[in-house]
């Protein structure tokens, strides 16, 4: 009943809980359970994260990252990205290493980007274990090791992340870092083309699959 945890929600965001704060935050965010509030959900988010809340420091960063609530400010942004991927959470890991990577409201660093791309990858965060594939591939901010990028495309397709299945199929359709295997390749092509992934769909047709 979306009524009474909202009820309860506010009781205890009041009381300063900081899971209460987060949740009341979220709704307003959201607009569940309530008439959609960006700058009231910001100050919920706020208390929260102030208090160590990991999810609500999130939360606050993606604020000032899109501007949402508050006036864009990415190094404010990556100031609460930092705090909650200090604390282990890994979409603040992966966010804060695309930041680093790309120089957005820090200067770019490309070895602590792979630093903290390896850290979320480590909790089995497929999108993180995808990047980090990615970078093993193309040697950034890490040495180049195919051997490494296919082990982490495996453990990203494996969660079912279509993204890496399909460059987990390219690699076994070319040979490039593993032994060449089509029947292997056809395989994970189907994985991610089941998930609507455009570019698997496409090497399926051109193989004659589709």
């Amino acid at each position: 009943d979306i009524e009474r945890a909202l009820e309860w929600f506010r009781k205890a965001a009041y009381q300063g809980d900081p899971l209460a704060q987060h949740n009341l935050a979220f709704c307003l965010n959201h607009g569940e359970g309530l008439l959609k509030d960006l700058k009231k959900a910001v100050k919920w988010y706020r208390l929260a994260a102030d208090q160590g809340h990991a999810p609500a420091q999130f939360n606050l960063a993606v604020c000032f990252h899109n501007g949402e609530g508050v006036r864009k400010d990415l190094r404010k942004a990556v100031e609460w990205y930092r705090k909650a991927a200090e604390q282990g959470h890994a979409p603040a890991q992966l966010i804060l290493s695309v930041c680093l990577r790309n120089g957005d409201g820090v200067n770019k660093d490309p070895v602590s980007s792979v630093e903290w791309l390896q850290k979320a990858a480590e909790q089995e965060y497929a999108q993180a274990q995808h990047n980090l594939a990615l970078r093993y591939e193309e040697g950034e901010g890490v040495p180049k090791d195919l051997g490494k990028a296919i082990g982490w495309y495996r453990k990203a397709a494996a969660h079912g992340y279509a993204p890496a299945q399909h460059n987990l199929a390219f690699c076994y359709y070319t040979g490039q870092g593993v032994e060449k295997d089509i029947g292997r390749a056809c395989e994970w092509y189907r994985r991610a083309a089941e998930q609507g992934h455009a570019n698997a769909i496409l090497e399926l047709k051109v193989m004659g699959l589709l």
